[in-house]
């Protein structure tokens, strides 16, 4: 009986400590396969951010495993997907430096250009990620000749061009408004002089570089010929 009792307890003191680390102790952390697997279902389900979370585990967990490649690269995917572009735009250049003779190369230099593309908000916001992206999609069609994509990067770079020539036109808009001739006038000079593919623009920036040129030359013989009170006063002096 006291044998029995001794066995009875030694039972329920592994059954203890079993629901101790049940409860206590941290799970063991997935593995790289785990991860990958987890990754790709939840980009087949749409659950971008979770499939981030979960590439994000793999790189940082498992640099070297065999599955970090893809990972990195699914990783740019899932960003892009999500609309967080300058982050795609950050993991397609991580993995464009750490395996820059990938066989999807030209498919990585076509996303980077594409998000910077699509990164791109307003017409009066700065145009650096369109010029970038402009870059880039020239690196892809230079280097790729024979790329799948090199069609549409031929598109986008048109695209870029056309809102980068938007946004120095709203600006040469801006300066005439405001009475800045001469500085209106050099703004669609610049526009006729770096977008000539870009007819239409062009034309329309002479026009308006013609009447900005008027009222410039017309500004600055009114100054000459009525100078300010204060260089009246030293002249007097």
């Amino acid at each position: 009986m006291r044998n029995y009792l001794i066995l009875f307890s030694f039972v329920l003191l592994l059954n203890g400590c079993g629901a101790i680390d049940y409860y206590f102790l941290t799970p063991p952390d997935d593995t790289a396969q785990e991860l990958y697997e987890n990754a790709r279902g939840f980009m087949q389900d749409k659950e971008y951010v979770e499939a981030i979370d979960s590439l994000t585990k793999l790189n940082d967990r498992y640099p070297f495993s065999p599955y970090a490649t893809e990972a990195r690269l699914m990783l740019g995917d899932a960003y892009a997907l999500d609309a967080q572009y300058l982050e795609a735009v950050d993991a397609y250049e991580e993995f464009l430096n750490m395996h820059p003779r990938h066989e999807s190369i030209d498919y990585v230099l076509f996303q980077i250009g594409v998000n910077k593309y699509n990164s791109h908000r307003s017409i009066d916001l700065p145009h650096t990620q369109l010029g970038e992206a402009v870059e880039t999609f020239r690196r892809l069609v230079n280097g790729y000749p024979d790329s799948t994509y090199r069609e549409q990067a031929l598109e986008y770079i048109v695209k870029c061009r056309k809102l980068m020539a938007e946004h120095e036109m709203f600006v040469a808009d801006f300066y005439f408004k405001s009475g800045s001739y001469n500085a209106a006038w050099t703004r669609y000079t610049y526009i006729i002089e770096n977008f000539s593919e870009l007819d239409e623009i062009v034309q329309l920036a002479k026009s308006k570089a013609k009447v900005a040129y008027y009222y410039a030359q017309k500004q600055d013989n009114d100054t000459k010929r009525h100078p300010s009170k204060l260089k009246q006063y030293f002249d007097w002096l």
